[in-house]
């Protein structure tokens, strides 16, 4: 029995060791029988080794106005300035890296933190261009990036050493699991700052650092060797063993392709083309679609069209350009609101900063950011906006809840990650939820203190986040506001005669573009809506013009023919562009109604009729077929393809002055498809001629519709 009490003993021992190697908590649990009571203290300068000494004596120490902290501990547990110690975030997997340079009070911390250096993975630099494709698997670089964390992150000490001392000490370039240095030896060789993608060149770390009096030298050198220098780089011979390998496309992986089955012929030269037989189709060149002014206008007017500049909106340009800039260049995050109403220019502007800010990245002036994205319209749900966010981080897909757990731990713990990150919310009034949660996540991950998160939140009313959110989630916006304000037609005649330049033919007059400005100008100065009317107008000319019917065709007509405005024929005049704003303002309904076909035209105005000659707003299919034969027999003798609606109509038969008509064909699926439009109701949705019916739309939209419709004048059925 004592041989066996001591024997688990010993291997309660063995594994009280190997539990204090991987963390600092289950070290101090193991070791000492009180370790919920076991807090950190600071090591001074002052304080010697000696065991002797009472705890009154080491009090009287710490409080010495010539006293300086170099270590702290925990038990059993000691690290000090220089030692190279490993972290981790609370509730996540990740362990870093990092070097302590100074030990200080703060109040953020719990009183007790640590100024750590740290290194970096190669996961963690996100530059595939620029990122090296060399590194060893567990190989890290120094990087001249720093935070302060508590001591409580310290999560045991790690052993960093050069590439050929690793391969000394472990020649098959594997550390065996049973070893008590797995998982905490690394290899250091570069140092890199993830912001510009710069490495330095390889060193040997036992010759750079040894102990903690180094550390202002490996800063200093880091640094200096760390900015963006690619373009020197480029210029010169890289040295030996320095190569820089560029990315490589991967190797997909799936299942094998369909192999082409081989010819009995042998094989085909690579050289010879490819001959395929011609479709018996007419076969345009983007030259020849290009060809005709009209067509060139067109597609420079639309509103997808990148124009090469965004003229009138050079102050706000600026505006979000420097505060993106600034916030980019000091790593801190930032919110900018963004107001305006539609198509003034908001989402076209910060799309072009940020295509300023990337070219300024690919030429070394600006360090790396992250852009993503972000519109409320093209999500079905608020919550998703999570999951855009974390895969353009990581680039790790997830759902919602695990994307908003991820998200919380990255921003609200301290990591080697330095990379800004920009989010762009368009259509901020459709990502409000009833709880708005979305909101204020999005609005509080910015003040964070290690998220580096820039939001530019897009919204088409200034006083959003007063009128609809909480004074918790609109005080967290910030006082970074910047308003687009309406165009004036001063504005739209720019905008509108950039993006004519350089159409041939001068189809467009600089009245037609100045009415246009103005009437939209005075209605909301909206400039999509003004190059829509413009653009509908070049439509309406082209379709005016002499070769409308084949457009690559030149015209067959003599010079001097035609009505005597043929000069103005193919030019958007001002009578070109009221026919666009009416076409663009005419009422829905009103245009629904005159594209109906004959015979539902018919029965809307027999309606019509019937209720103006009874004074009910209700009345029976049956009574409004009697009005429709009523009118239509003792209306002038109509067209004669009328006789194929109304039978008997053109027969000419007549008794007392009234022609003989039948019931209108159709009229009963007429009657169906006027109800699933919502034109009129049907009881039952039955056609009988008991049900009752009655106008679902007001009457005044029927008569402006149908009161200047030549067939149903024609048939007598004018209203």
């Amino acid at each position: 029995m004592p041989a066996q009490t001591t024997s688990q003993t010993n291997t309660q021992s063995t594994r009280g060791r190997k539990r204090a190697l991987s963390t600092v908590t289950r070290e101090s649990s193991e070791d000492s029988a009180e370790s919920s009571e076991v807090k950190w203290e600071w090591i001074y300068n002052t304080e010697q080794s000696e065991h002797g000494e009472d705890e009154g004596d080491r009090k009287r120490r710490k409080v010495a106005a010539s006293s300086k902290i170099i270590g702290a501990r925990y038990g059993d547990f000691e690290c000090r300035v220089g030692d190279t110690v490993m972290l981790k975030a609370d509730g996540s997997n990740g362990t870093w890296v990092a070097i302590i340079c100074d030990f200080r009070e703060d109040a953020e911390n719990e009183g007790m933190a640590a100024n750590f250096m740290w290194f970096l993975t190669e996961k963690e630099i996100l530059n595939k261009d620029r990122k090296r494709k060399d590194f060893y698997w567990n190989e890290l670089y120094i990087s001249p990036s720093w935070d302060v964390n508590p001591l409580a992150s310290i999560d045991g000490k790690a052993n960093i050493m050069s590439l050929d001392a690793f391969l000394s000490s472990y020649p098959s370039g594997k550390i065996p699991r049973n070893s008590p240095d797995y998982g905490k030896t690394f290899v250091c060789r570069r140092g890199c700052n993830t912001r510009s993608t710069t490495y330095t060149d390889e060193f040997v770390w036992e010759e750079v650092y040894q102990n903690g009096q180094d550390v202002p030298a490996l800063i200093e050198m880091v640094e200096k060797n760390t900015k963006p220098t690619r373009r020197r780089a480029r210029a010169q011979s890289p040295p030996d063993g320095d190569t820089y390998l560029p990315p490589q496309t991967p190797t997909k992986t799936g299942r094998t392709p369909a192999t082409t089955p081989k010819s009995k012929r042998g094989p085909r030269s690579a050289s010879k083309k490819l001959e395929f037989t011609p479709l018996a189709t007419r076969k345009l060149s983007p030259s020849h679609v290009q060809a005709s002014p009209f067509q060139i206008a067109r597609s420079r007017l639309h509103v997808s069209a990148v124009p090469s500049s965004l003229p009138c909106r050079e102050g706000e340009f600026s505006l979000v350009y420097s505060h993106l800039e600034a916030a980019i260049t000091e790593g801190t995050g930032n919110c900018i609101y963004i107001s305006g109403t539609p198509g003034t220019g908001k989402t076209a502007t910060v799309r072009e900063v940020i295509s300023r800010l990337e070219e300024a990245v690919g030429s070394d002036e600006l360090d790396d950011f992250i852009f993503v994205e972000i519109n409320g319209m093209k999500i079905t749900d608020p919550h998703q906006a999570y999951s855009l966010l974390w895969e353009a981080l990581k680039g790790d897909r997830a759902s919602p809840a695990q994307a908003l757990d991820l998200l919380e731990r990255e921003f609200n713990n301290p990591s080697p990650r330095r990379i800004p990150c920009v989010v762009l919310m368009d259509e901020l009034d459709q990502l409000v939820t009833k709880n708005q949660a979305v909101m204020y996540n999005f609005f509080n991950w910015p003040t964070l203190r290690h998220s580096r998160l820039i939001v530019l939140a897009v919204a088409n009313t200034m006083d959003l986040p007063e009128r609809t959110l909480s004074n918790k989630i609109s005080s967290r916006l910030g006082l970074t506001r910047i308003t687009f304000p309406g165009y004036n037609h001063e504005q739209l005649m720019k905008i509108i005669q950039s993006r004519l330049e350089g159409v041939p033919g001068n189809i467009v007059d600089a009245d037609a573009v100045q009415f246009a400005s103005r009437k939209v100008a005075a209605v909301s100065g909206d400039a999509r809506r003004a190059l829509d009317i413009c653009r509908r107008a070049v439509e309406l000319a082209e379709g005016d013009s002499p070769g409308a019917g084949d457009p690559m065709t030149p015209s067959k007509k003599a010079p001097g023919s035609g009505a005597p405005d043929q000069s103005r024929r193919g030019r958007v005049t001002i009578s070109t562009i009221k026919r666009a704003i009416n076409e663009a303002t005419t009422n829905p309904i009103q245009q629904h109604l005159r594209g109906l076909p004959l015979t539902s035209k018919m029965l809307m105005a027999a309606l019509i009729l019937r209720i103006r000659r009874s004074g009910l707003a209700e009345t029976t299919l049956g009574e409004t077929l009697d009005e429709l034969q009523r009118v239509a027999a003792f209306s002038a003798r109509p067209p004669p393809g009328m006789a194929q609606i109304l039978p008997g109509l053109a027969k000419g038969n007549q008794v007392a002055g009234r022609r003989l008509v039948g019931r209108p064909m159709y009229i009963h699926t007429a009657a169906l498809e006027l109800v699933a439009a919502g034109l009129v109701n049907l009881e039952a949705h039955r056609a009988d001629r008991s049900s009752r019916l009655r106008l679902a739309i007001a009457d005044d939209e029927v008569k402006m519709a149908l009161r200047d419709d030549a067939d149903l004048k024609a048939m007598g059925l004018s209203i």
